[in-house]
């Protein structure tokens, strides 16, 4: 029904924000992964949107990319997996790592996702079989997923945009670890 929303961000209070499309105010909810990476308030932003009716309420759910929307739609086809868990689950793993998780049949890294217990967790790694391709698992070559996680946020915690700490991750050797990785990051970003 409303696949995209492009408008100005006027409120941010985790998890949901408030986008003025042309004078109406849409509430969304959106995972932290999306709400991190989102612009300062004034600036225009874009989001994919899932409407969930519900008896009680009709909930708007925003994400920043295509494929955030596609797992999150994924999840809710899930026996027991209701819209705020699969939005805890998107807020708790990127989609690389949940893509990792489910291809190594890892439970206990869902298992530290609130809300998320160990029948849940078999219940996703289950279900979400076939659901990611190859590539969002990512190649052997790159940083490890968590190293890489832990340093932007690291650097959004310092300050610094989605953008800049996506960017400053891209130029690290493959096997930096955290401290250091974080080190080499800021001397780039101060330099950029």
């Amino acid at each position: 029904m409303i696949g995209r929303l492009t408008g100005i961000l006027l409120e941010k209070s985790p998890p949901q924000i408030l986008v003025d499309v042309h004078g109406v105010g849409y509430e969304l909810h959106v995972p932290m992964s999306t709400f991190y990476n989102l612009p300062g308030l004034q600036e225009s932003v874009v989001l994919y949107t899932q409407l969930v009716v519900r008896e009680d309420a009709h909930l708007l759910y925003g994400f920043a990319s295509e494929d955030e929307r596609v797992a999150f739609r994924h999840l809710l086809k899930i026996s027991g997996v209701g819209p705020k868990l699969a939005l805890s689950v998107l807020s708790g793993l990127s989609l690389s790592d949940l893509a990792l998780a489910v291809a190594n049949k890892e439970a206990g890294m869902l298992t530290r996702i609130p809300g998320v217990g160990k029948k849940t967790a078999e219940r996703l790694l289950l279900e979400l079989q076939d659901k990611f391709t190859p590539s969002e698992t990512g190649s052997p070559g790159e940083m490890g997923k968590q190293q890489g996680n832990d340093i932007v946020n690291a650097l959004l915690a310092l300050g610094y945009s989605g953008k800049e700490a996506d960017w400053a991750i891209r130029q690290l050797p493959g096997d930096a670890h955290v401290a250091e990785g974080i080190r080499q990051a800021l001397k780039l970003l101060s330099r950029a």
